[in-house]
């Protein structure tokens, strides 16, 4: 043999060492026996180890689907199909006055059945679309629905249903309305036992005749007679529509109680009908026929007539805006509710305004018949609302005076703009500092100045007197629009509306719009955000929302209500105090002095709405605050109403009968008490003397001013006024900018479109030759007296 090494054969890679049999486990590598042995699995490492095998997965898979249908079975062979329970016949809810004696039993039952085959099937169809439209084809429970319905509450998307039709009718019928996992557990096992059980019309049939339609009626029978005064056999398509779309929210899409929210109801109307055509259970073209049904007036039992309705309405309504409970939950009874109301305030509230107002109507005078009054009074240390007049009659005149939000509250509104002139520290546009002693011009129609020059406004006086040079408290004391507006402008509309947020005015309030008309109480808030605000002003700057249940309680458990101990200084005690010092002046010697009949040191405003269809007073002494107003409505249409003619009178102003309720009252309520003074801490300067002027600071006129204003601004904010600008009549102090004329007058009437219970006109001249004009809005608009 060659000593030379062997050369790999031609089937074997080049290269390759030889193999090794221990390597692999082949022979002598298996023991005794010869056998291969496997070798050991790597150790998981790293991340790798929290991640579960697949074995593991399988495991806890078959684990869960076992818990659940073992979980299934044991539910569904343990909860039984109950009787009915009591809350399908709804108990009385009891309001009582803060002593405990009792204003009102509402939550009488209301309610007739009616078999299915009553119910037309255009409105069965309407129901479908509006709650549940794969009712006829769907299980009992929808688990994709109520996952969807978790998830959405859970990411704070808002609590959203997911109950199919069934689940609603075993919520109504045999559990209640509790949000709690035990009802819902419960509500989905009856719902499928009851699904097996009866047939889906005897389900359909038994939630028409259980569900809530608000107006106090129970099924779709009373909720025919209660807006259409129709038995269901005669609802018409578009009726039923509309009944199906209250399932939503009761009262909320009560066009005639809130008719603010006829847009959102006209929405979900439009909902019901588009599902309609979608589902082939109405024709395209039937439906671009049909117009929206109104509903008929309010026709509530003669247990809420006088003030209980209304107290009862603002009670319900306190209670579900601020989530104390659902207005279902609330409608199926058995609830104490006592209320802040004192029954010797609330007793003396109605008397002066029967005596001041009521008292003072004649059936022989047309104008009579439009007359309404709101009225709210708040202690401002606590902010409990102790007493409230919501109308003649609830059983008669339905709205709520004291709350509605549809009248222009006219010049009480100007003394949120001092106050945030002072909490702002503002200057005027010449770089005074703003004071009750600071010098304005008070020339009618005057064009308010902004930083870059005129703005294109320029609001008339009451009457179109001029008061040349005028101190803001003077200014005050005669309701003056022209330095109101010059000063909105100079510490910043956008300020002065927030200003009047932090007193207590809703942040959505109609029309409160950051433009110096602001001023000019172009916005609608209520009675009762106005003595919510005004109260905050007596409470040297401290806001705390107003309270008006002191306790709810079932079957001797209280529920949660809102921490009415938390106030915040929402403008600082100097603003505040200054502007009650400017208001005492009001009292005092200009517009309010029927107020000082109270007997008590008194601080207050008066307004009036554009062509005198609202007049307000708003006022207060330190330990009291209350708003009245008197209203213009038409009870037929509830079109809003000039007052000129009322109580025998050729025209009604903030201090005639506002101002003249307020004293009678304000005695009344505080009769027995020690009177207290103003404790007042005023800003730098406020108390120093006027400096002298040449000028006159009378009118022009010398007729004594009552509290209107005219004049209608360009279209454009910010527009450049007329080209040939006036001069004005007399000099003009340094305020920033000088007269440049005023814009046309506006005559074109617009028409005033209402909003159902007694909306806003937006539109519409005086017929006198001035249309009371404010920007933003069209040319033409009116805007509010003082």
């Amino acid at each position: 043999m060659s000593d030379e090494p062997q050369q790999p054969s031609g089937n074997e890679p080049r290269g390759w060492a030889p193999r090794d049999p221990a390597a692999d486990g082949s022979a002598g590598a298996g023991g005794e026996d010869g056998k291969a042995k496997k070798p050991k699995r790597p150790k998981r490492t790293g991340w790798r180890r929290a991640v579960p095998t697949w074995r593991m997965t399988l495991g806890a898979v078959l684990l869960l689907a076992l818990l659940l249908i073992g979980g299934f079975i044991a539910g569904y062979e343990l909860v039984d199909i109950p009787p009915a329970n009591a809350s399908a016949t709804a108990q009385s809810n009891v309001y009582l006055y803060k002593d405990g004696s009792v204003i009102a039993r509402s939550g009488e039952v209301n309610r007739e059945n009616v078999k299915l085959a009553q119910v037309p099937l255009t409105v069965q169809h309407a129901v479908l679309a509006a709650e549940d439209r794969d009712f006829y084809s769907e299980r009992a429970v929808d688990l994709k629905a109520m996952a969807r319905a978790a998830w959405n509450t859970l990411t704070g998307k808002g609590k959203q249903g997911g109950s199919t039709i069934t689940q609603q009718y075993v919520k109504n019928y045999y559990l209640g309305q509790e949000q709690t996992i035990v009802r819902k557990a419960k509500e989905f096992f009856i719902a499928v036992k009851l699904n097996r059980e009866e047939s889906k019309d005897q389900i359909f049939e038994g939630y028409l005749n259980t569900s809530y339609f608000g107006r106090n009626a129970y099924g779709i029978q009373a909720a025919a007679q209660a807006y259409y005064s129709k038995d269901i056999g005669e609802i018409t398509t578009a009726e039923g529509a509309y009944l199906a779309s209250l399932l939503n929210a009761p009262s909320a899409y009560d066009v005639v109680v809130h008719p603010q929210n006829k847009a959102a109801a006209l929405g979900r109307w439009n909902y019901v009908l588009d599902g309609m055509v979608k589902e082939k259970w109405l024709g395209a073209a039937e439906r671009a026929t049909m117009k929206f049904p109104v509903p008929g007036k309010v026709k509530p039992s003669t247990g809420l007539s006088g003030q209980r309705g209304y107290i009862v309405q603002a009670v319900e309504d306190y209670l579900t805006g601020n989530d104390v409970i659902d207005e279902d939950t609330l409608a199926t009874g058995g609830y104490r509710i006592t209320t802040t109301l004192e029954k010797k305030k609330q007793d003396a509230l109605v008397e002066a305004v029967d005596d001041n107002v009521m008292s003072q109507t004649s059936p022989d005078r047309e104008a009579d018949r439009n007359v309404r009054v709101g009225g709210a009074s708040i202690d401002p240390g606590t902010g409990r609302v102790v007493a409230m007049y919501g109308g003649v009659d609830y059983t008669k005149q339905y709205v709520n005076n004291a709350t509605r939000r549809d009248y222009q509250v006219g010049s009480t509104f100007k003394p949120f703009v001092f106050t945030s002139a002072v909490a702002n520290d503002s200057t005027t546009q010449d770089g005074r500092r703003i004071t009750p002693n600071t010098i304005y011009d008070g020339t009618n129609k005057r064009m308010v100045q902004g930083p870059d020059g005129p703005t294109g406004y320029a609001p008339a006086n009451e009457d179109d007197i001029s008061y040349g040079p005028i101190t803001v408290s003077a200014a005050t004391d005669k309701s003056v629009n022209a330095v109101y507006a010059q000063m909105a402008e100079d510490v910043g509309p956008g300020k002065v509306k927030q200003t009047a947020i932090d007193l207590g005015l809703p942040e959505n309030t109609p029309d409160l719009t950051a433009y110096p008309s602001i001023a000019l109480g172009v916005s609608t808030a209520s009675v009762l955000d106005m003595t919510e605000a005004y109260a905050t002003l007596a409470n040297h700057g401290r806001h705390g929302a107003y309270v008006l249940v002191d306790r709810i309680s079932k079957d001797g458990e209280d529920l949660q209500l809102p921490d009415s101990g938390n106030t915040e200084q929402a403008v600082s005690r100097e603003a505040a105090d200054t502007t009650t010092a400017i208001l005492r002046s009001v009292v005092e010697g200009g517009t309010g002095t029927a107020a000082q009949a109270a007997g008590r040191p008194a601080a207050g405003k008066t307004g009036t709405a554009e062509e005198d269809k609202a007049a307000w007073f708003a006022g207060y002494t330190p330990d009291l605050t209350t708003v009245i107003a008197v209203m213009g409505q038409d009870p037929e249409t509830g079109v809003q109403k000039p007052l000129y003619g009322a109580l025998g009178l050729a025209r009604i102003n903030g201090g005639g009968a506002p101002a003249q309720t307020w004293a009678q009252y304000t005695e009344a309520a505080l009769r027995g008490t020690t009177a207290e003074d103003f404790d007042l801490e005023l800003e730098s300067g406020a108390e120093e003397p006027a400096p002298p002027t040449d000028e006159q600071t009378t009118p022009e006129d010398t007729g004594t001013p009552s509290e209107t204003t005219s004049s209608t601004p360009p279209s454009t904010p910010g527009s450049t006024p007329p080209s040939s600008p006036t001069t004005p009549g007399s000099s003009e102090p340094a305020t920033g900018g000088t007269d440049t004329g005023s814009p046309t007058d506006g005559t074109t009437d617009n028409g005033g479109a209402q909003n159902g219970g007694g909306g806003r006109s937006n539109g519409g001249g005086d017929g006198n030759g001035d249309s009371n004009g404010f920007l933003p809005a069209p040319r033409g608009t009116p805007a509010p007296r003082q």
